[in-house]
């Protein structure tokens, strides 16, 4: 008896693991479809933020289904705060991250990047009868940049050379909420984000001319082999024209 009671729980064991699936080198398994677990940060238009109904949507997003579509992965997003994606990524609770995240020297020693798939630059938001015109025109005010971002390493950078009060927050709609309410005097931010504020909100702006941007890239935990797989699949979606096809939707108005 007890033999036949030991025999059906290794049977029933058996069954239970076939059916929830083995694990993947770098994503979980849904059934037959194999899960890419990406984070984000929402709050980063046209790259990615919520619609009305509270959807994700965005060029990363649609950048990112398109690299799930490649691999013959199923797409998993999660919401965080961009200045915690690092983290994420380095207590391997995520796959990847897709949000508009610039491959620095300095991020580079804790993750690994894809080849770059974006380049903006940077650029500084006033008020419409603003003084500030140029980078020299800084001096004496209160610059708002997002907590974690390449603009605040570059911000920082420039109080070397400008004196500039530096207000981190921690996304880019709050930076504008602050610039209309007139609590800082300048917002800094990517360039396409920041066109999109310009002409939605009738705001001015100046690009920063001291920025190189690295270039946008998909982020990886240190070692990870998803990295050659998605580089392969960005080939592909630039050879093919999808890559393009997304930029024009997506980032043409922002240009």
């Amino acid at each position: 008896m007890k033999k036949s009671i030991l025999f059906l729980s290794i049977i029933f064991t058996l069954v239970v693991l076939s059916a929830c699936g083995q694990s993947n080198k770098d994503g979980a398994t849904s059934g037959d479809k194999k899960v890419l677990t990406m984070a984000t940060s929402a709050d980063f238009a046209p790259f990615e933020s919520r619609d009305k109904a509270g959807k994700i949507i965005g060029f990363d997003i649609d950048l990112a289904k398109a690299i799930a579509d490649e691999l013959g992965y199923k797409l998993e997003i999660k919401d965080m705060k961009f200045d915690g994606l690092i983290g994420a990524l380095q207590a391997k609770r995520v796959d990847m991250v897709l949000a508009g995240m610039s491959a620095t020297e300095k991020r580079q020693k804790n993750v690994d990047f894809s080849t770059a798939y974006n380049h903006s630059g940077e650029m500084f938001i006033t008020k419409k009868d603003s003084t500030v015109k140029t980078i020299d025109d800084l001096k004496g005010k209160t610059v708002a940049v997002q907590l974690g971002t390449i603009q605040e390493e570059g911000a920082k950078k420039l109080q070397e050379k400008v004196d500039f009060t530096l207000k981190p927050l921690d996304n880019s709609t709050t930076l504008i909420q602050e610039l209309l309410s007139d609590r800082v005097q300048v917002a800094y931010l990517d360039k396409s984000v920041a066109t999109g504020y310009i002409k939605e909100q009738g705001l001015a702006g100046f690009d920063d001319p001291t920025s190189s941007s690295p270039g946008m890239a998909v982020a990886f935990p240190k070692g990870s082999e998803l990295k050659e797989d998605v580089n392969k699949a960005l080939k592909k979606l630039e050879e093919n024209g999808k890559l393009q096809e997304l930029k024009d939707k997506w980032l043409k108005d922002q240009q």
